[in-house]
């Protein structure tokens, strides 16, 4: 139990400490262009960077561990975060630490339609659904838009398990 914290709090270390300088290089971008069609590619593109980032990451995690290539669950992989929106650095950590610390308090602050500040946590809360429906009128493939929805599932099928691993690693 205390080496599974202590993997969750490194984990969350690194992917602070990446979010503080997010970098794409070309040879990612690409990477990322062969796997998408032009509108997902726009989706993609108005993503923050760090989701980018951590898209393109989610991406080569998956391809090493997919038995077979699967555009599909390569395209969910790029855009599974794609519902998040403009989210401030300070706003994604109150909402990590809200969410193990205080979940009701983050639920209690997360609205849709309120102040500006409360906005990205509802999206952040949402974010699943949110993804899929953008995903959706991006053109991506009913099984890509499942996966976008269906990516924090409890008893996911084997290929959303290779999503959920690749998101966590």
């Amino acid at each position: 139990m205390l080496r599974r914290i202590l993997r969750r709090i490194r984990h969350r270390v690194r992917q602070f400490a990446g979010a503080l300088r997010p970098r794409l290089d070309d040879a990612a971008r690409a990477e990322a262009d062969a796997c998408l069609e032009a509108p997902q590619r726009a989706l993609f593109e108005a993503m923050m960077l760090r989701d980018q980032q951590h898209g393109i990451e989610v991406l080569r995690r998956v391809r090493a561990a997919a038995p077979a290539p699967d555009p599909p669950l390569f395209v969910a992989a790029l855009l599974h975060d794609c519902g998040k929106g403009r989210v401030q650095l300070w706003q994604r950590v109150a909402f990590v630490l809200l969410e193990v610390a205080a979940p009701w308090l983050l639920r209690r602050i997360a609205v849709e339609h309120g102040a500006e500040w409360r906005r990205p946590f509802w999206r952040l809360l949402h974010h699943p659904e949110l993804g899929a429906r953008l995903a959706a009128e991006a053109g991506a493939g009913a099984d890509t838009v499942r996966m976008v929805r269906e990516q924090d599932a409890k008893h996911p099928d084997h290929r959303l398990a290779l999503l959920q691993a690749a998101d966590d690693a």
